[in-house]
């Protein structure tokens, strides 16, 4: 038995020893493949082009600051619109202004002459009918200048909130001219209002003009060669356009 236990250990050992003797090379063979694979890789790669990478590169910038100019452009034409529309709101206030001025020296008037004793005239039927046709008539005329409202037209018409025709027509022209006078005062005020939002408007348009014009020149400089040597001097920055001159608000005036 002994014998036999030996002989399998010299005839089995050797074999499986050179068994793992080759499966040791062909395990290093294969890891010597994988790390030189990288390197063969990178060798295939061609190298970088820096030229190309520039190209790529200034391709980019010129279509972004493209892109900048054509914004600040629009902007520039935002911008000029909005001015426009506060110079017209600005010239509708003024004529509000003269329009309610015009009025309250009226009303001012009227209501000094009120002061004098009301014409004696008879309590007739016809009497109150004419003061009531006088009023209708008085109402209409100041309703087709835009002076009243309809509204007050038809309050008119329908004697309520203080609209009586019995009154004399001395009395009553006092009371059409206080309420012309706040109407347009009302109008005024809201011509007023309106110049402030278009003032408004104008300057926001006008600061995103100046902003992206800046960014426009900025781009566009990005895109400039730069200077041969370093002595050689920059050139000097031209300074962006402003895009709305002047667009200052005037306050309106107050009555």
């Amino acid at each position: 038995m002994p014998q036999t236990v030996l002989y399998h250990f010299l005839t089995e050992v050797p074999e499986a020893a050179a068994i793992w003797s080759a499966l040791l090379v062909l395990a290093l063979g294969v890891l010597a493949v994988l790390v030189a694979r990288p390197e063969r890789d990178a060798a295939a790669e061609p190298p970088a082009d820096p030229a190309a990478e520039e190209a790529a590169l200034r391709a980019d910038l010129r279509r972004f600051a493209d892109e900048v100019a054509v914004a600040a452009a629009g902007a520039r034409q935002t911008a000029r619109r909005r001015r426009e529309q506060w110079l017209a709101a600005q010239d509708e206030a003024d004529r509000a202004w003269r329009a309610y001025d015009e009025a309250d020296t009226a009303a001012r008037r009227f209501t000094a002459a009120g002061a004098l004793p009301a014409p004696q005239t008879p309590r007739t039927p016809a009497e109150y009918a004419a003061r009531e046709r006088w009023l209708h008539h008085a109402a209409m005329t100041a309703h087709w200048r835009g002076d009243l409202s309809a509204r007050q037209l038809a309050d008119v018409l329908a004697h309520r909130n203080g609209w009586d025709p019995r009154r004399h027509p001395a009395e009553q022209e006092i009371v059409l001219a206080r309420a012309v006078r706040e109407s347009r005062r009302a109008g005024w005020a809201a011509a007023a209002e309106r110049e402030r939002r278009a003032w408004r408007d104008a300057e926001l348009a006008a600061e995103a003009a100046r902003t992206l014009a800046a960014e426009a020149y900025a781009a566009t400089g990005a895109l400039r060669p730069a200077p041969a040597s370093e002595g050689t001097p920059a050139p000097a920055p031209v300074p962006a356009p402003a895009a709305v001159a002047g667009a200052r608000w005037r306050p309106a005036r107050a009555g």
